[in-house]
């Protein structure tokens, strides 16, 4: 069984600031947010042929996304605020279970309606209040883990800390195309909803890994001595004027409990603009790519051979963002500012050749090209929202992350597929102007990296 965090019981001068999270650690980190990369990816690859074959208008497919976004955007700072009052493990196992029960009750769904057990209308209905699940309590798990990360490495370090981190994602995206085909399975008539069951099954193996082997890091509020203004969390007694922060091991912050964090906060707006309309414009080339391969390959009379060239595509992706954030940002040593921008910028370039690209080659090229901007956009804002905060915030930075991260799926796919529908050149031309804002107000708004990554004298 998992002990106590060691990290929680240490004396303060025990705490260096630059001390790096265990390999080990990090591992069971990386896990967590593969598996829920790689199942959720896994299903959008299937998604598009699951419609066509229960003759479901493209856009209701997207709009099936909705409510899970919607809920995501509200729970996830929740969920955040109290990770810092539960400890992060139990968030992480949280957000694990919320995956799990989406996956199960969202392929039973499904297969139910490919079934014929339900009319189409009805299984669509019934995959979205299962995926609910994953908007309401899978939210619980990426702020934890991000949040656990950000707290435990030092600001010059933290842009490529939480680029790996970022990048299980990544390689999420490149199993969960990959796997899925493998998954499509004929035994008891699962065919295409088989994906569901198979990630369902691995993320309960996630969780039984976490529950194991990550440390438990509760906040410990014993008081000892005399009665103070405000609880230790180490246990140890506290000054008047501060606390001992559990996260650093008994590292000295102002206050008992930081203020409330929200999206306008002026340390945080321009780290938010910048998450929220370029999360849109990554939403969007998501939510189009699986309905472009159908329609420029000629896939839409045979929706079941659809699953392989759209995973394809997208492992293509995949691949792309991990260069980004294995390669080019510790390589070149991206800041949050330069990763910001130069991703953009790219993003954009690649939006504008997928939407000219008439075969195979082509959009994967595209989708590439767009996947690796966003593989840099992506850690550096979360890098920069994170710095521009004091360390005992980053619970509800990550929180505020997170939020971003779910409001960009509530609509935009939809409205993306939807502008596709009626011409190519109004989906892509939307996200083209998208990234180019960013850009623009990025440029002139975004902190220098030399000031975001310097160490901080006093305490966060």
């Amino acid at each position: 069984m998992a002990d106590t965090d060691p990290d929680l019981s240490r004396a303060p001068a025990a705490a260096p600031a630059g001390r790096a999270i265990p390999p080990s650690r990090m591992a069971l980190l990386f896990t967590v947010m593969l598996v829920t990369a790689a199942g959720n990816t896994a299903m959008q690859s299937v998604m598009p042929s699951i419609g066509t074959a229960l003759g479901v208008a493209d856009v209701w497919i997207s709009l099936a996304y909705s409510w899970s976004a919607l809920l995501w955007v509200v729970c996830a700072p929740f969920w955040a605020r109290r990770s810092d009052k539960r400890g992060r493990k139990a968030m992480m196992a949280l957000g694990l279970v919320g995956f799990i029960l989406s996956m199960l009750l969202c392929g039973l769904a499904l297969y139910a309606g490919l079934s014929g057990w339900l009319s189409a209308f009805w299984a669509l209905i019934a995959f979205a209040a299962a995926r609910s699940l994953y908007g309401g309590f899978g939210s619980a798990a990426p702020p934890a883990v991000q949040a656990y990360v950000a707290s435990r490495t030092p600001r010059a370090t933290r842009t490529q800390a939480l680029s790996l981190i970022a990048s299980s994602f990544g390689l999420g995206t490149v199993i969960g195309p990959a796997l899925a085909p493998l998954m499509v399975l004929p035994f008891l008539g699962f065919g295409l909803t088989g994906p569901f069951i198979c990630f369902a099954l691995i993320g309960v193996v996630a969780l039984v890994l976490l529950r194991l082997r990550l440390p438990n890091d509760e906040p410990q509020f014993a008081a000892r001595g005399q009665a103070t203004a405000y609880a230790s969390g180490s246990g140890a007694p506290s000054d008047p004027q501060t606390t001992l922060d559990p996260e650093e091991g008994g590292e000295p912050k102002e206050g008992a409990e930081p203020p409330r964090l929200g999206w306008f906060d002026p340390r945080l707006r321009p780290w938010v603009f910048a998450g929220f309309f370029g999360g849109h414009a990554q939403a969007m080339v998501l939510g189009i790519s699986g309905f472009l391969v159908l329609d420029r390959l000629g896939l839409r009379d045979t929706p079941a051979e659809g699953a392989g060239p759209v995973g394809l595509v997208l492992m293509s992706g995949a691949i792309a963002t991990l260069l980004a954030q294995w390669g080019l940002i510790p390589r070149f040593d991206l800041g949050p500012r330069a990763a910001t921008l130069w991703g953009i910028a790219t993003a954009a370039l690649g939006t504008a050749v997928l939407a000219v690209a008439g075969d195979l080659h082509l959009i994967a090229l595209g989708y590439a090209i767009a996947s690796l901007g966003f593989g840099l956009f992506r850690p550096g804002t979360t890098a920069g929202t994170s710095l521009a905060v004091t360390r005992a915030e980053q619970g509800q930075a990550s929180g505020i992350v997170a939020s971003l991260a779910g409001a960009s799926y509530i609509y935009a796919p939809a409205l993306g597929v939807w502008l596709y529908g009626r011409s190519d050149w109004l989906g892509f031309g939307l996200i083209i102007a998208l990234c180019a804002a960013v850009l623009a107000h990025g440029w002139f708004a975004l902190q220098p990296d030399a000031a975001l990554t310097a160490e901080r004298e006093t305490f966060e």
